[in-house]
């Protein structure tokens, strides 16, 4: 574990767990099922990860993006890379929609639609609500 992963509260935010890479539930959520794909490297750079690692992306991208359809039929996702508070290599991935999605006994807008995602507007999550919504969205991975 990196100090990113437990940033974004791994363990308890674990959705799935590949050998490179984990999925997390991101605990302010700006879109309903925003995640953090974390690298489990050290690396602080995206080329630093080692060759197999950028391989599974293919096999983790796919199964987030065929969970996330199925929670929250998103229009479009975006993976952003932003790593200026926390260094080590991970992407938020934000469902995005037009309409409000409900899961977990939550409804949250994508404030941002049509443009950026609007990061400032996240519904905080409490650790109930955290516990809740990462067992609905861990129940959409195969």
């Amino acid at each position: 574990m990196n100090a990113t992963m437990e940033k974004f509260g791994y363990p308890a935010t674990l959705i799935a767990e590949y050998e490179h890479w984990v999925v997390l539930l991101r605990p302010a959520q700006p879109t309903l099922g925003a995640l953090v794909l974390a690298a489990k490297s050290d690396a602080t750079a995206f080329g630093d990860l080692p060759a197999a690692a950028h391989a599974e992306l293919k096999q983790v991208t796919a199964a987030i993006e065929a969970a996330l359809r199925q929670a929250s039929d998103y229009a479009r996702i975006n993976y952003l890379m932003l790593m200026m508070v926390d260094p080590h290599v991970h992407f938020h991935v934000l469902p995005r929609y037009e309409e409000t999605r409900s899961g977990a006994g939550l409804t949250i807008a994508d404030a941002g639609w049509p443009g950026p995602p609007d990061l400032a507007q996240a519904v905080k999550l409490d650790e109930d609500q955290q516990a809740a919504m990462t067992a609905w969205i861990k129940s959409y991975f195969v």
